[in-house]
């Protein structure tokens, strides 16, 4: 079953764009992928991607459901203060709102958004030192990766303009002591760059429980990583690539998360 078969094979809802539409199975496709990858926290975290010509709304997951029961139909849309705008039968995490809606507002560049507590990341977030720049994914990420300090359950909303200013203009952000985030232009520009650093932290978390140093990257190689990674042809159509082979691969295993 090919991509196409899966967009085509659903009718959506009645009044509902077909932009809308397409958004919604390809935010569900994303969460089944995280959940094949074991990206998941139980029914926290989230995922979120603009609702296209729809100014300041936005799509996130049902809280109190599981990755792997979330579908284009089940998808909630609110807006930027978290009011409900589709008809649904759950609420939404209010903790997770509070991240997504503030970068949304602050970052028009930021159509989709992803925060992670994988065992790596959030391993990684709680050393003093944050990402080691020596391996492999870590040196594509020279001068990407913006951090956050730990202010506690992230529900206050006076923490805002500290999160929004310290990610700034970079599209990766490790939360200290919590886990990751990654935003970009699209929703499969997000991944790819979400999956780097995840497996930068744990290569990182493998070779320091070895024990041994670590066999340094130099700064023109780290540069030179990232420029070739990031800046050369298309980012955007390189996360397309990945993000694709992998909805294909849900499209085998998982494709009620077309309905």
């Amino acid at each position: 079953m090919t991509v196409l078969d899966t967009q085509t094979r659903t009718t959506k809802p009645v009044g509902m764009s077909d932009a809308e539409w397409q958004a919604r199975l390809e935010l569900a496709a994303c969460y089944r992928i995280f959940d094949h990858l074991g990206w998941v926290e139980m029914v926290f975290n989230h995922i979120t991607v603009r609702v296209p010509g729809e100014d300041g709304h936005l799509l996130i997951n049902p809280f109190g459901l599981m990755y792997d029961e979330v579908t284009a139909s089940n998808l909630v849309k609110i807006d930027l203060d978290g009011n409900i705008l589709s008809d649904s039968d759950w609420p939404i995490n209010e903790a997770g709102l509070l991240i997504h809606s503030v970068i949304h507002a602050n970052r028009p560049d930021a159509h989709c958004i992803m925060h992670t507590h994988t065992t790596a990341g959030t391993g990684v977030a709680c050393l003093r030192g944050g990402l080691d720049p020596d391996n492999f994914y870590a040196a594509q990420l020279h001068d990407m990766v913006a951090y956050h300090n730990f202010e506690g359950v992230t529900v206050d909303p006076e923490e805002k303009p500290r999160l929004v200013a310290n990610l700034g203009e970079r599209n990766l952000m490790v939360l200290r002591n919590h886990g990751l985030l990654a935003l970009g232009p699209t929703l499969p520009a997000a991944f790819s760059a979400l999956w780097t650093l995840q497996r930068a932290c744990e290569i990182q978390l493998a070779a320091q429980s070895s024990g041994q140093p670590l066999t340094p990257v130099t700064l023109e190689a780290a540069v030179r990583s990232t420029k070739e990674s990031f800046q050369m042809g298309d980012r955007t159509q390189a996360g397309r690539t990945l993000f694709t082979a992998l909805r294909r691969r849900i499209d085998r295993i998982a494709p009620d998360y077309a309905v």
